[in-house]
Order: structure tokens, then C-alpha cells, then sequence
């Protein structure tokens, strides 16, 4: 395609990746369920060592918690972009429930605020799930 504009990109380093996760609250998780597929936009906390996803729960037959549980290896997608600059990291590896216990204040300071969606507070229960950062690239705008 001769005439159709384009902009280079080039590999992040570990640092900016780094930087990239650590300074961010939210994100899209992509599952599947066979050929069929399923992103969400949700929260996320990384340390460093954890990429852990808080998700709602609201019953065993949602929708959301379905494809956690068909999904071998999802991938969440960090980004921000312009048609002058842009820059997204992508982690892949499999997610699974985390079984830690962990108190209201915790959340509180490793999540934002939770934003309700038709639903009552009462109604909204929470687990964590870790997505294991098998895979973990970063791509920029080259300036």
C-alpha cells in the first residue's frame, strides 16, 4: 500500500516495561473459549514479581468467570496511543484464582476504586486472579 502513513515502532526495554506496569491501574484482559473470544477491561496490580487482576464476581455463571476458566493462556494489554505517539505492553501466560487472603485495606491501596456497573455494593464480591507473566513485550512510537 503505497500511499497509507506509518509510523515505526521499536522493543521496549525491561525498565520501560517495568515503568509501564508499575505505573498503571487498568487495562484489557483477553480470554477464549475455543474460537470464540472475550476481552474486559480490568484492574490490575504489579510488584514487580505479581501481575494480579481483581475481578467481580456475581455468580459461577458469569460470563467473565466462564472463559477465566477456558482459557489456557490469556493475554492483558497495557497501552496509550496518538497518531504521534503510542506505546502498549502485552502480558501473556495463563491466569488462575490466587488463593492469598487479603483485607479490604490492602485492595484499597493496591487497586483504585471499583466502578459499579448497574449492580448494589452489597451484590459485588471480589477474587484475585494472577496472570503468569510467561511472555511480557513492550512496544513504543520511534520518535
Amino acid at each position: 500500500m503505497e500511499h497509507v502513513e506509518y509510523v515505526y515502532t521499536s522493543g521496549m526495554s525491561e525498565t520501560e516495561v517495568d515503568e509501564h506496569l508499575r505505573s498503571g491501574e487498568h487495562g484489557v484482559l483477553a480470554l477464549a473459549d475455543g474460537d470464540d473470544a472475550y476481552a474486559v477491561p480490568l484492574s490490575y496490580h504489579y510488584d514487580g514479581e505479581r501481575f494480579l487482576l481483581r475481578v467481580s464476581e456475581h455468580d459461577d455463571d458469569s460470563e467473565k468467570g466462564q472463559y477465566l476458566r477456558t482459557t489456557g493462556t490469556a493475554t492483558f494489554v497495557r497501552y496509550e496511543g496518538s497518531t504521534d505517539d503510542s506505546w502498549s505492553v502485552h502480558v501473556r501466560g495463563p491466569v488462575r484464582e490466587w488463593d492469598a487472603d487479603v483485607d479490604e485495606a490492602t485492595l484499597n491501596e493496591w487497586f483504585p476504586p471499583f466502578r459499579l456497573f448497574d449492580e448494589a455494593v452489597g451484590d459485588v464480591e471480589f477474587s484475585l486472579y494472577e496472570l503468569g507473566m510467561e511472555t511480557v513485550i513492550g512496544r513504543k512510537t520511534v520518535g
